[in-house]
């Protein structure tokens, strides 16, 4: 199916998705393709992927904005909030290094702007330590994705070069980049402008990234980038992406609307030899993986409500059990043993992956955009040590749940101002027991006082 025949059943599927009696905003199917140039998600995924996402994903977000419901009552948390040591709260709104996004690692921040495809930021001060400007724009809505062995991997545009016609396509590299530098170690150019979390990721001893085709992973030296093995997949075929525990793994289909199976291979991490461990019913959609477990998620009924939910684990045992959706998600996100999820109602639920069942739902304690602007509602984070699940909207409200009970346990405001449409979506991110919110460029680094 070609890429543009890709786009007009993606835009089908949305113009068709009806969710609580409200169908999705007119424009909606434009914005999901809009940056057809810059990110072709469908071609490097294939059609029955995307469409499968945007099927799954409606049920998870598009409509009304909700509000979230009354105050609960505080209660102390597991264990008090301590600050790092040599940290202190902090503010910073400089335009150009963080709107589209950040990532926490060790004691820094690691994120990108319209600037800078890559700044080094000191999460106990805020002060900025080093940056790689961008190769003529950054209007991406990617980040730094993984840091390690002292080595950030994030994106940046191949060429800052004109095409012939006069138009101008950068295209994408992988680059690694020293962290105690800012030093670009090494690029790899990408063959598409996929920056997604499904175009690289690391495994044991080496970078997997979709590349030099969009049928292929390849394993790159972590130091050098140089090519250790690839795999590729046959033509119409679509391959989705997990790692467990350093093992890499490839959830593959046919490239169809409707498929009706999808396999589970394991690829060695030394050499790439693949070994199928499961073979799953229909189309699955990967949301998240816990422990040595991928999740995957598939649509049952006609109203895409009725879901299933599979867990799989590295050997291939899998554990499958219906999943209901309560009203349309504003976001939803795997953390340890539970999928967390928000509904544009204004109800937080937590759902344990080991029993199937739904351990809570409770009013988030935060109010929720309003869902025909199609903002971001960002990922929940979770602090085990105080047993406290955090949620942040962007009207800069934030509040924290008991992981045990969904009991509200905190609550504050911080004024992060609004967005720059198009680059990255507003996050929560936790730095130990530090909460940093970031909203465009503007970010805020605060100790929770649970329970005082």
């Amino acid at each position: 199916m070609t890429t543009e025949r890709v786009e007009e059943k993606v835009r089908e599927t949305l113009d068709a998705v009806a969710l609580d009696r409200v169908r999705a905003p007119g424009d909606l199917a434009e914005r999901v393709v809009w940056r057809r140039s810059r990110r072709r998600f469908s071609q490097a995924a294939g059609a029955a992927v995307a469409v499968a996402a945007i099927s799954v994903g409606a049920v998870f977000g598009f409509g009304n904005g909700g509000a979230a419901g009354p105050d609960r009552p505080v209660r102390p948390a597991a264990s008090p909030a301590t600050p790092p040591e040599g940290w202190e709260p902090w503010r910073s709104s400089s335009p150009g290094a963080s709107e589209r996004g950040c990532l926490v690692d060790g004691s820094a921040l690691y994120c990108s702007g319209s600037e800078y495809d890559a700044a080094k930021v000191d999460a106990n001060t805020g002060k900025r330590l080093w940056t790689v400007p961008v190769n003529r724009e950054g209007d991406s809505i990617d980040h730094p994705f993984a840091v390690r062995d002292g080595v950030v991997y994030a994106y940046r545009n191949h060429t800052a070069e004109n095409l012939p016609d006069g138009d101008y396509a950068g295209g994408t590299d992988l680059m690694a980049v020293d962290a105690g530098t800012g030093d670009v170690l090494w690029k790899v150019e990408m063959p598409q402008d996929d920056r997604t979390a499904q175009a690289a990721m690391l495994i044991d001893g080496a970078v997997l990234a979709n590349t030099p085709s969009v049928r292929t992973m390849s394993a790159l030296d972590p130091r050098t980038g140089k090519e250790k093995w690839r795999h590729t997949w046959d033509k119409g075929t679509a391959c989705q992406r997990a790692v467990l525990s350093g093992v890499p793994y490839l959830l593959c289909m046919r490239d169809v609307e409707k498929p009706d199976a999808t396999e589970v291979l394991r690829l060695d991490p030394a050499d790439g030899s693949a070994t199928k461990i499961a073979a799953l019913p229909g189309g699955q959609q990967l949301v998240g993986t816990t422990g040595n477990r991928m999740v995957l998620i598939a649509a049952q009924g006609a109203d895409g409500k009725d879901l299933r939910l599979t867990t799989v684990s590295g050997s291939g045992e899998r554990v499958s059990r219906p999943y209901r959706t309560m009203g349309a998600t504003a976001t939803s996100e795997v953390i340890g043993d539970r999928l967390f999820s928000v509904s544009w109602q204004g109800k937080a639920s937590a759902y344990s992956l080991t029993t199937g069942k739904t351990l809570w739902t409770r009013p988030v304690g935060v109010k929720l955009p309003d869902r025909d602007t199609m903002a971001s509602f960002p990922s929940p984070v979770v602090s085990v040590a105080q047993g406290v699940v955090y949620f942040y909207s962007p009207t800069g409200d934030l509040s924290g749940l008991d992981l045990r009970t969904g009991e509200q346990v905190w609550r504050d405001h911080v004024d992060t101002g609004e967005a720059r449409p198009g680059f990255g979506a507003p996050q929560l991110l936790l730095y130990e027991d530090v909460l940093i919110a970031r909203n465009g460029s503007t970010i805020v680094s605060q100790l929770p006082r649970v329970g005082d």
